[in-house]
């Protein structure tokens, strides 16, 4: 696990230090690639576990959409982001135990009719998430987070944007551990980009 750790601390580190300015550099075959500056927002979530058992939970995100090409360095569609996520959040059925996680996904836009309005969205990816709770069977407090989700992005005049997404979390620990009881989870998500 600590190698998966590593890897998304250190991508994370090159997206910081990354200048947020759009620049062109040359790729090997000598072309010029432009990148999209990167952008930022927050987010809060809203849910509940359904699986094995029922509790709610809120999470507050903060995010940064990044140029798929600015990471991976091969050419990738023009609708295609990673997005990266640290999040903080606490049960609502009066456990009040908290969380904290790290997420990277994929991010595709959509074709839409009035694109520079609105645009929908799907998003997939991994991430580790902290729990101060454990379900019967668990095992971990540290576990993968995979999830995936579809959403719209209300683009505004000022560059910024609202978002609202509906989101299915799993959390496991992979069977690196006996006890691996997954925890199943849906949220809508509400965002703003600026």
């Amino acid at each position: 696990m600590r190698p998966g750790l590593i890897c998304i601390l250190c991508g994370a580190l090159l997206v910081t230090l990354t200048p947020a300015m759009a620049r062109a550099e040359a790729d090997p075959g000598g072309e010029s690639v432009s990148y999209r500056p990167n952008r930022y927002g927050v987010g809060l979530l809203a849910g509940k576990a359904y699986d094995p058992e029922h509790f709610g939970l809120v999470i507050l995100q903060g995010q940064m959409l990044v140029d798929y090409d600015r990471i991976v360095w091969h050419r990738a569609p023009e609708e295609l982001y990673l997005k990266f996520e640290a999040n903080l959040g606490i049960t609502t059925d009066g456990r009040d135990k908290g969380l904290a996680a790290v997420n990277m996904l994929a991010l595709f836009y959509l074709d839409a009719p009035d694109a520079r309005r609105w645009r929908p969205f799907l998003e997939a990816g991994i991430g580790l998430i902290y729990t101060e709770y454990r379900v019967e069977g668990q095992g971990l407090y540290l576990n993968f987070n995979p999830q995936a989700g579809a959403g719209v992005e209300f683009r505004r005049d000022n560059g910024q944007a609202l978002s609202i997404a509906l989101r299915l979390h799993h959390l496991s620990n992979g069977n690196l551990y006996k006890d691996n009881r997954g925890v199943n989870s849906a949220f809508l998500m509400l965002g703003y980009l600026f």
